[in-house]
């Protein structure tokens, strides 16, 4: 007998509705898109397709491993658990908890026990050592929307169903299928843009899916889009093309800061023709309604948070701030308490190389050095939950080693992989199936306003949940016995009833506690979370709560994006500060960069719609194909270079001998590698097969976005030689 189940696809940033059958065994016998999901409408793409494979995929830990010398053992978790306390132990009685360090990989965003029990565990470690793929990914979107309009999570997103224009740049969503975006069907959004009569223009240094799309594509040199941008308020600015329709701060100084970036001046640096950059302004000036946006192309660059500024510089420039078609801000249905307090990086700096925090983190990039030096809060103790940065933060191989120093190491991780392999203790959490799943943090993001839940599909048989995981971690840490969900629970009634208009203000904990439903911690929490949230039945705006959830599984649409600045601003000003301090220091360094030469030839990554990172690299279906380790470059470059085949790629870091794949879609100067390779090795046996290499043997991380402390990916100077040739290095 078969049963029909609904979820949401955890696995990247879409939010897809999924229909799955699953056998009487709960083996997963098909995956659909789900038709009557209001949000994805269907939409399915290869890596939804295949969640039942990855779900039951052999390769995937089912208990504990406990390292012994360079063996390892199954053992049950309360041995695996008792291991972790004592490793932990040893090393804060001896050194002090800044002697813990944490990394979050991204699997944690589309993951609900990550969501809800990442901020009690990084509490209970007591440490500023907190590293997470944020500073290899998004960062610079965070600190600039924090800097502008007070909160790092205030990003404002193209109300792409309504636009009429949209400017793209350093994003790929037919790849990606959308990031700090989240629209399933992106590419179906982009072609009823088109169809509608909109224009969609992307900027890119390689010809991708998405700029095959569009109605133009511009190249760009990779790490010049701050430029670009500039080029562009500056045209507006000069030729009074500006419609400031919100209250500003800072105008007059973006005014002096954008004279010194002319379309002439700023297209020898881009490769961009100045004529085309006065014409994209005229015409975002010029359309009904206009966004734009950018992502990790942009991000990942040595000007990331300039760029990020940038963009919601020229959305408030051209009005399209807050206003159907614009650029946007989504009401996410748990959203409550945004808080009050003025946003601010710094508040502490690294050890080593004196970076700043952001967002409560410091600089993967930085990592290795707090590992590896010696001193008061060297991190000796290490806690990764669902990361891999060997493979995906910059110069691995120094990460790997480091990693092998470390005096104990504990891995929340699926698989045994390129970074767990150094843990003293591996934890895996259980099935997606067996996992109830929420987006707390990408319906931020969202196009529509919109919510789902998929409760637990298949029973745990016996292993503790992830949530159970990291609660168990949490009380360990804190050295403290009992319930951690009823703790967090207490917290949060306590405040809300403290809260004047929260719709509960005044009433009873103990009632209100006794109102919420759900089968376990988590359940209950997000009923909680919907009930207080803007559409909640406790917030007197709704009817919001678990139960209705799980009365509509196809999700629920909760409408269009309505203007809501008012609602999110957080600035001490109370108005948009155009023109952040910080910011504006920067653009010093951005100003030493315009007479520069660029190298002949630097390093860009790339997205595949089969892959998200270095996690999907295990299921057959996924790899092959397009879907392969290869050195996209120009054949100009091929040609000039005497290449044949493969070439020898060298970087400040390291060297790769990587296959070519010679494209016109691609610059010359330019050649891209994609994210997440390197399994040599590996325990996981498809992925094995198909190892490719690590670009991040040559990025290096002594580059970094300096506002955001952001690894830098894109525009990574390289030299590419024959494979034949030797020479010193």
């Amino acid at each position: 007998m078969t049963s029909t189940v609904h979820r949401t696809c955890p696995l990247c940033e879409a939010v897809c509705g999924l229909t799955l059958t699953l056998d009487e065994g709960g083996h997963v016998t098909s995956v659909r898109g789900d038709k009557d999901d209001p949000f994805s409408k269907a939409f399915i793409c290869p890596k939804g397709a295949s969640l039942g494979r990855l779900d039951e995929d052999p390769d995937r830990l089912r208990k504990p491993l406990i390292r012994e010398g360079e063996l390892w053992r199954e053992v049950g978790w309360d041995e695996a658990f008792a291991a972790v306390k004592q490793g932990l132990d040893q090393v804060t009685e001896r050194h002090g908890r800044q002697s813990v360090g944490v990394y979050l990989g991204n699997p944690n965003v589309h993951n609900m026990a990550g969501q809800l029990y990442g901020t009690p565990l990084l509490k209970s470690l007591g440490t500023r050592n907190i590293f997470s793929a944020s500073t290899a990914d998004q960062m610079p979107k965070h600190v600039a929307s924090g800097l502008m309009f007070g909160h790092p999570l205030a990003v404002p997103v193209p109300d792409l169903d309504r636009t009429d224009y949209l400017l793209m740049l350093g994003a790929n969503p037919l790849e990606s299928n959308g990031s700090l975006c989240t629209a399933p069907d992106f590419p179906g959004r982009l072609k009823a843009l088109r169809a509608r009569g909109g224009r969609l223009v992307v900027v890119d240094p390689r010809r991708t899916r998405t700029a095959g799309l569009a109605d133009e594509h511009v190249f760009v040199r990779p790490g010049t889009d701050a430029y670009l941008l500039f080029g562009i308020a500056h045209t507006l600015l000069a030729e009074d093309l500006t419609t400031v329709s919100h209250e500003v701060n800072g105008l007059d100084e973006l005014r002096e800061a954008a004279k010194h970036f002319p379309p002439e001046v700023v297209s020898r640096r881009t490769g961009v023709p100045a004529e085309v950059i006065v014409r994209l302004a005229r015409e975002l000036a010029a359309a009904r309604t206009a966004a734009v946006y950018a992502r990790i192309g942009t991000c990942t660059a040595e000007f990331g948070t300039l760029a990020q500024w940038l963009v919601d510089v020229l959305n408030v420039l051209t009005g399209n701030l807050d206003r159907p078609g614009g650029a946007m801000f989504a009401k996410p249905a748990t959203e409550f308490g945004l808080g009050r307090r003025p946003y601010t990086v710094g508040r502490w700096k690294s050890r080593v190389r004196g970076l700043p925090e952001a967002n409560g983190e410091l600089p993967v990039a930085t990592l290795a050095d707090e590992i590896e030096t010696p001193g008061d809060g060297q991190v000796r103790f290490l806690l990764t939950v669902a990361g891999n940065p060997v493979l995906s933060a910059p110069h691995g191989p120094r990460l790997d080693a480091a990693f092998g120093r470390l005096d104990f190491m504990v891995s929340v991780d699926p698989y045994l992989n390129e970074t767990t392999k150094h843990a003293h203790v591996i934890l895996p959490p259980p099935r997606a199936l067996q996992s109830g799943h929420y987006d707390f943090a990408l319906l931020n993001f969202a196009v529509r306003n919109y919510t789902r839940y998929s409760p637990p599909s298949l029973p745990l048989d016996g292993q503790p949940s992830e949530a159970q995981i990291l609660a168990r971690l949490t009380m360990i840490a804190s050295g403290q016995e009992g319930d951690l969900d009823e703790f967090v629970l207490d917290q949060m009634l306590r405040k809300a009833v403290d809260l004047p208009g929260s719709g509960v203000e005044g009433r009873d904990v103990a009632e209100l506690r006794a109102a919420l439903e759900g089968d376990c911690g988590a359940e209950r929490r997000l009923d909680l979370m919907l009930k207080l949230g803007p559409y909640g039945k406790w917030a007197g705006k709704g009817d919001l709560s678990l139960r209705k959830l799980l009365d509509n599984p196809h999700g629920l649409d909760l409408g269009p994006l309505e203007p809501r600045l008012g609602e999110v601003l957080r600035t001490a000003s109370g108005v948009i500060e155009l023109a952040p301090p910080q910011l504006i220091e920067d653009v010093e360094r951005l100003r030493g960069g315009l007479e520069q030469e660029p190298p002949e030839i630097v390093l860009i990554g790339r997205r595949h719609l089969r892959s998200n990172n270095s996690w999907l690299h295990n299921v057959g279906s996924l790899v092959g194909g397009s879907n392969t380790c290869t050195l996209q470059i120009n054949p100009a470059d091929v040609a000039r270079l005497g290449l044949d085949g493969e070439a020898l790629v060298r970087s400040a870091t390291g060297e790769l001998r990587v296959p070519l794949e010679p494209t016109d879609t691609i610059m010359p100067g330019v050649v891209s590698l994609p994210h997440g390779w390197g399994h040599a090795g590996s325990a996981q046996l498809v992925a094995a097969e198909h190892a490719g290499v690590s670009a991040n043997v040559l990025t290096d991380e002594s580059a970094i976005d300096v506002p955001s402390g952001n690894a830098v990916f894109n525009g990574v100077p390289v030299t590419i030689l024959p494979t034949g040739v030797i020479t010193a290095h």
